[in-house]
């Protein structure tokens, strides 16, 4: 399944949410981010990412921790 820029499939990375179009988990742009790296960083050792993509998911999960819906339905 394709959600903008992530794609979610059985048989990539065992169904983990991946950059749409590569291998490159989702979940490592968070952990960059995390551990006090900076998007530059980030885009230099993955470079099958697109800046527009990385913007992209951080958009998204800006939206989901924004919007008072979303976190009712996830965490409430």
């Amino acid at each position: 399944m394709l959600y903008g820029q992530v794609s979610i499939d059985p048989e990539v990375m065992s169904g983990a949410p991946v950059f749409a179009g590569t291998r490159v988990p989702i979940q490592n742009l968070f952990d960059y981010l995390e551990n006090g790296e900076d998007l530059a960083e980030f885009l230099d050792d993955f470079p099958s990412v697109t800046k527009e993509a990385a913007l992209a998911v951080l958009e998204m999960a800006k939206r989901s921790i924004t919007t008072e819906k979303l976190l009712h339905e996830n965490f409430a």
